[in-house]
């Protein structure tokens, strides 16, 4: 069986497919094999169990109750999960079971496409290691998150946007712990252009290495 399974799929504007071809390309630079599947569907497989990754990257999709819970029971026993903007973070907004696991959900990202600094909070943190504060062009984010992530990076919201929340902090990256598993987590990458910003892919690539089991 592969180290790795990325299951892509769902809104065409992400580029799920691009996004996955890349990432696939990052895990084996890393030194993992890896399993590529289309669909929701690949989280029903019962051997989910035996992967030491997976990497969600399916926005605005529905999922069965039987095929989350395994999913769900599959990161807890310690299998590691770690994604990006959308493909992760607004998955399966039915799912809460889901959205408990990754710690977020996207709920808007005003002004759609704009320029704002991402904060690092965690310099010392080794997914974080060297890289600073940095100009980022893309969609920023507005997300219900969890109080118990380890936020390694934030923004603030000017408030140009939606007057009401200026000066919101928001994490843009973290890392949890759900059961025996790791969970990171980037709201980076809104399409395949965007792994061309060498913060964006460094962070990813270090968080899916932190993340696998």
């Amino acid at each position: 069986m592969s180290d790795a399974l990325i299951a892509w799929g769902g809104w065409e504007g992400h580029e799920p497919e691009k996004c996955a071809t890349i990432v696939e390309g990052i895990l084996k630079e890393e030194g993992l094999s890896v399993d590529v599947e289309n669909g929701a569907q690949a989280f029903a497989n019962p051997e989910l169990k035996n992967y030491d990754l997976i990497v969600p990257m399916i926005t605005q999709d529905e999922i069965e109750k039987d095929t989350v819970l395994n999913l769900v029971s599959a990161v807890e026993s310690g299998v590691g999960l770690a994604g990006f903007h959308g493909g992760m973070g607004d998955s399966f907004r039915s799912a809460v079971q889901y959205q408990f696991m990754v710690g977020g959900q996207w709920v808007s990202h005003p002004g759609n496409i704009i320029d704002y600094k991402v904060n690092v909070t965690r310099p010392d943190d080794p997914i974080m290691e060297g890289i600073s504060d940095f100009d980022y062009h893309s969609e920023q984010y507005y997300m219900h998150v969890d109080p118990s992530n380890e936020v390694l990076a934030e923004t603030t919201f000017s408030g140009e946007h939606a007057y009401w929340i200026e000066g919101t902090k928001m994490p843009v990256v973290w890392k949890r712990k759900y059961g025996k598993a790791r969970v990171f987590y980037s709201a980076l990458g809104h399409v395949a252009a965007e792994f061309d910003v060498p913060e964006m892919k460094t962070i990813l690539r270090r968080g899916m290495m932190w993340a696998k089991r």
